[in-house]
């Protein structure tokens, strides 16, 4: 068998003696023969399609963990090791998006000088939950104030404590001022507020919610998500939701494992992957969203989202005079498609100050 030194292996195989070291005590990637006298490494030829494997997945960032996962499902099951690949792009380029939004939204805010006579604007909007048709009770909630916006969708045996609870924790962002520094890491700070309180309510039952919230700066909307309820913005007529579904069927949906078609009619469609409850600590989604007037957004627990397509909504939005009666004809048509599951929703306007 032919054997190389780990000088000439790390040059072929562009890995540096270094991480060749390192990637031997991971036991990542072992070499063939070590030296008993002096220590020494040598690799077989057979190994540089494992070590360039590991190249390229580093050079995509992957951390070493899944790398060792990867390798070790591409000798067994190549197209697995490939979904595996291709599920970490998916996770990367969600990523890359959040931060992405948060570095135009900081650019532009640091680009554009304070001017006294800058246009203020305000929200006028309103919120409703409703049973909807065929559940005994309402686990859902909904909030709508001068600053907060929220909607939680709660589950399991103290589901309708738990989607108050979260609310509840939330609310004090609604009253007085707003302490100093980042208004992410305030709805942040909050999202673990309510995350102890769903606990708390939980106890030992498993018990949990959604939540997706939005807090006003008075130009932008600072977003917190986490599970499968939604916010969307309609904006120039055209309806764009802005957060992403933390359930089994999206990720096989971002994997490219599921279309569309099979995602509808899917066993696990809701199945949660990440909510508050008292199994997990929250992760949530965070981004900044710019406001503009005439902006109207929609936040939204799955009895709507799942129970009306997205077109419908989107005309509905567009008809209604005010949050109000966009509230009351989104929650009809819910009912009227069957009512499944609880309907919430809050609309939120943006609009001049005064106007």
């Amino acid at each position: 068998m032919e054997m190389l030194t780990i000088g000439a292996f790390a040059k072929v195989s562009r890995l540096s003696p270094k991480a060749l070291r390192l990637y031997d005590e991971l036991e990542l990637l072992r070499p063939a023969r070590v030296d008993p006298d002096t220590g020494y490494r040598y690799y077989a030829a057979g190994q540089l399609e494992r070590a360039r494997l590991v190249a390229w997945l580093r050079r995509l960032g992957m951390p070493l963990a899944s790398i060792r996962e990867v390798c070790d499902l591409q000798e067994r099951d190549a197209r697995a090791a490939a979904a595996e690949i291709r599920a970490h792009w998916a996770r990367v380029e969600a990523e890359t998006a959040v931060r992405r939004d948060l570095a135009a939204f900081l650019v532009d805010h640091l680009s554009t000088p304070t001017r006294e006579d800058t246009t203020m604007l305000e929200l006028r909007y309103a919120a409703h939950s409703d049973r909807g048709r065929t559940r005994p009770a309402n686990q859902d909630a909904a909030y709508a104030g001068r600053r907060l916006l929220a909607v939680a969708d709660g589950y399991g045996p103290r589901g309708e404590g738990a989607s108050g609870a979260a609310l509840d924790a939330l609310a004090a962002l609604d009253t007085g001022d707003l302490p100093d520094g980042s208004v992410l890491g305030l709805l942040e700070d909050a999202v673990r507020d309510a995350s102890r309180a769903v606990r708390e309510t939980a106890g030992a039952e498993e018990t949990g919610t959604t939540l997706t919230a939005m807090l006003w700066t008075g130009s932008a909307l600072a977003l917190a998500h986490i599970g499968d309820s939604r916010a969307y913005v309609l904006r120039d007529g055209a309806l764009f939701r802005i957060t992403h579904d933390h359930t089994v069927v999206q990720s096989l949906l971002d994997e490219g494992r599921l279309t569309p078609e099979e995602a509808e009619s899917h066993p696990q469609r809701f199945l949660l992957l990440k909510s508050l409850s008292a199994d997990t600590d929250p992760l949530p989604d965070l981004r900044l969203h710019e406001a503009r007037p005439g902006d109207r957004y929609l936040l939204c627990s799955d009895g709507l989202s799942v129970t009306v397509p997205d077109e419908h909504i989107r005309h509905l939005l567009t008809e209604a005079a005010s949050p109000a009666d966009a509230v009351r004809t989104l929650t009809d048509a819910a009912n009227d498609a069957g009512g499944p599951d609880n309907i919430s929703c809050v609309v939120a306007d943006v609009v001049m100050a005064g106007a």
